[in-house]
């Protein structure tokens, strides 16, 4: 039987990146020792008061149809929210709930993009971007950055990609895999280029709330941006909600009510019980929250300390966000031979740099996901992982 040409559009290397972490789930389930280090999942509980919240909702009855948008309340906390962060001045109106930040970029592209359209994405990128744009025939044109630079996206690079057929630009900050941030300067001039050429800016911002070093800039808030920027966002990383699936896209008021429309016939609107919940996360100070975000701090501290002491690795000290990027080229190995080594002879499960993209090539990432006692052992083992590998 013959398959839709959308098929080939949505598999590929983003698809295949997952195969190591699908192995090393393997293995622990035939009762190996796996420290598993490979997928962005926090190992903390969500927060008992958010937790609660949906506990009361679904035994007041909330387990009908919800407005397909979001609910009103919900997406007026999300508005405000950002609006308190960027200066942005928008209303639940401009704010579309989604199952997740996943389903939200979906859901953009789709509204944004048509065949053809070429979108400019800052590489190494995560690795469903090209599948994603691919789904509607889009072009990925990817821009690259320098390990040397901190993996940090240069405006003036991004200004020679754009042609005639430029249509957005996808930005991720900080990035997953590498932790990156953009300062105000390369914003400004980022913002310069879209309204100069009429483009879209996806700003992809779900780890916002993790940033250790410096100040995160939300472009919607910049001059000129708000009619023409998408922000997205969700509660998946910062509140240890990555199975409730929510998420968020706030843009201009006509773009809202085409992604209610597509929610419409594609979603029929999230759970009210776990949209209750996610209101409390917005709205209560928290302090697991806090907790948590100083722990993954520690955690970056951790690594980074002690592999920049073993010989044949470099890390790369990240801004923000739950990964390390970590060079292993002294080593002699691609980083793919190295992470499939480090599995199995050393049994800690990591994804090749070159899975989100050629910058990221003769790097591995670590994500911080495990407790910092687990994360020291994972460390030793990559080092005597990366110590071997020099001998041979």
């Amino acid at each position: 039987m013959r398959f839709s040409a959308l098929t080939q559009r949505i598999t590929g290397d983003g698809a295949a990146a997952w195969e190591i972490h699908d192995r090393a789930l393997a293995m622990r389930e035939e009762g190996r020792e796996v420290l598993l280090l490979s997928v962005g999942d926090p190992d903390f509980d969500t927060p008992p008061a958010i937790v609660e919240a949906a506990v009361a909702s679904l035994r007041a009855g909330d387990t009908h149809y919800s407005d397909t948008r979001g609910l009103h309340s919900l997406r007026a906390s999300i508005a405000r929210r950002h609006q308190q962060r960027c200066g942005q001045p928008v209303g639940a109106g401009h704010v579309t709930v989604l199952p997740g930040a996943q389903c939200a970029v979906y859901a953009v592209a789709q509204c944004l993009l048509d065949p053809g359209d070429e979108v400019i994405v800052a590489e190494p990128m995560y690795v469903t971007y090209e599948a994603v744009f691919g789904a509607c025939g889009a072009k990925v044109v990817p821009v690259a950055v320098s390990p040397e630079n901190d993996f940090r996206v240069q405006p003036n690079d991004v200004a020679r990609l754009i042609t005639p057929r430029t249509r957005a630009m996808l930005l991720n900050s900080p990035n997953n895999p590498s932790g990156a941030s953009l300062a105000l300067p390369t914003w400004q001039a980022l913002a310069h280029l879209c309204i100069d050429h009429d483009l879209w800016l996806i700003s992809d911002e779900v780890y916002s709330d993790l940033l250790y070093e410096g100040a995160h800039i939300s472009p919607a808030g910049l001059p000129g941006m708000a009619e023409r920027t998408v922000t997205i966002n969700s509660l998946s990383k910062s509140h240890a909600m990555t199975g409730w699936r929510i998420g968020w896209a706030i843009g201009p008021e006509p773009l809202a009510e085409h992604l209610s429309n597509l929610s419409l016939c594609m979603l029929f609107g999230l759970p009210d019980f776990v949209q209750r919940a996610a209101q409390v996360a917005l709205d209560q100070d928290l302090p697991e929250v806090a907790r948590m975000r100083e722990e993954y701090r520690q955690r970056r501290d951790l690594v980074c300390e002690a592999l920049a002491k073993c010989p044949g690795l470099k890390p790369v000290r990240p801004d923000g966000g739950m990964f390390v990027m970590v060079d292993v080229c002294e080593t002699g190995l691609a980083a793919q031979a190295f992470a499939e080594r480090l599995l199995d002879g050393y049994g800690v499960s990591v994804l090749a740099g070159e899975a989100f993209g050629p910058s990221a090539a003769g790097h591995i990432r670590i994500g911080l996901v495990v407790g910092q006692g687990s994360l020291r052992e994972a460390c030793q083992r990559i080092a005597r992982c990366a110590v071997d590998s020099l001998k041979r």
